[in-house]
């Protein structure tokens, strides 16, 4: 396909929703997430690294050939989680190493969403008891956690129906698919109202203890910051440092999150990027990126909406590492920083 390419007449409305989804930390953390429109034998999806918050702003989508991608998920000669190789028109970004997740959706329209109602059902043991209940009225399926990319995206395509156009991702977030940008944007309006749990009432920070107990290199977030929730339950404290429970936390903040004992905070080098102080709030380091103050404030808004005594699945060991020393996540972080 050589000549140049239209972009679809409601790639417009697509990037407004993605927009909107992108600037709603409830639905989007950072560079996370993503979007995607088909026509004919192309797909446009959102490209690596960039931010759906600015679809109307800057140029997101690229366009890549749709069935080269499908048959790439069936041939081990080919590896479909190197999407850059199914690019049209000689764009210069990648697309996101999801695309093969949007690409097994019959659906024209395609979202992808680290939501926080969804997630914080979706880290719990009983999610599939949880989820049954919530979502009884839509035609839904539960994936397994695999790491994004062709493994995760042959999961969902064994688990969809006929007309399944919702996905629950276990420790990752939510898919939602339609034929129209108006369908899709109605059908995730209504499954995160389906999934909406009421955060705990907010607790006081000790920002002035925060401060005191805080060395060099160190900030302490505004007291009315949701991140400081993190520390000022018990139960909540346990399940933070309990592990990782979603990949973006371990891309942008590390494995896991870290509690200092008797109120002693180590020196900021080489420190882990935040800190829980039980019964004041959280540190961040200074040079944490926006990534990972997003993130941070994405833990707190998904465990303040699991009880304390629920129990949580997180990532095992050999999970975290395949994070960390990823390619297509490395890329990412280059574009973002």
């Amino acid at each position: 396909m050589t000549e140049t390419l239209t972009p679809p007449q409601d790639l417009a409305a697509l990037a407004t929703l993605s927009a909107r989804a992108g600037s709603d930390p409830l639905l989007i953390q950072a560079a996370g997430g993503n979007t995607s429109v088909k026509e004919g034998p192309v797909m446009w999806i959102k490209a690596s690294g960039t931010m759906l918050a600015d679809a109307l702003e800057k140029d997101i989508f690229v366009p890549v050939d749709l069935p080269a991608m499908r048959a790439a998920m069936d041939d081990p000669a080919i590896d479909a989680d190197k999407p850059a190789q199914f690019v049209l028109d000689g764009y210069a970004l990648r697309p996101s190493i999801e695309t093969s997740l949007h690409a097994v959706f019959d659906q024209r329209i395609v979202v992808h969403v680290h939501c926080v109602q969804t997630l914080a059902a979706a880290v719990r043991r009983d999610a599939e008891e949880i989820l049954a209940k919530r979502l009884s009225g839509f035609d839904w399926c539960l994936v397994p956690y695999r790491k994004p990319g062709a493994n995760l995206a042959a999961s969902v395509r064994e688990r969809l129906g006929p007309k399944t156009d919702v996905a629950v991702l276990r420790n990752h977030g939510l898919i939602v698919a339609a034929e129209t940008v108006e369908a899709a944007a109605d059908l995730l309006d209504r499954v995160v109202a389906a999934l909406t749990v009421e955060p705990a009432a907010p607790q006081p920070a000790d920002v002035d203890g925060l401060r005191a107990a805080a060395g060099p290199g160190w900030s302490v977030p505004d007291a009315e910051a949701p991140v400081h929730q993190l520390a000022l339950d018990p139960g909540r404290v346990a399940h933070a440092t309990g592990g990782s429970l979603y990949p973006d936390h371990v891309i942008f903040c590390g494995i896991g999150a870290a509690a200092v004992e008797n109120g002693a905070v180590p020196d900021a080098s080489g420190a882990p990027v935040f800190l829980i102080v039980p019964g004041k709030g959280v540190l961040m380091r200074e040079d944490a990126s926006n990534g990972a103050h997003a993130l941070v404030r994405c833990l707190s808004d998904v465990l303040v909406r699991v009880p304390a005594e629920a129990g949580l699945t997180y990532l095992s060991a050999g999970e975290n590492a395949e994070l960390l020393d990823w390619d297509a996540e490395k890329y990412r972080q280059t574009l973002n920083a």
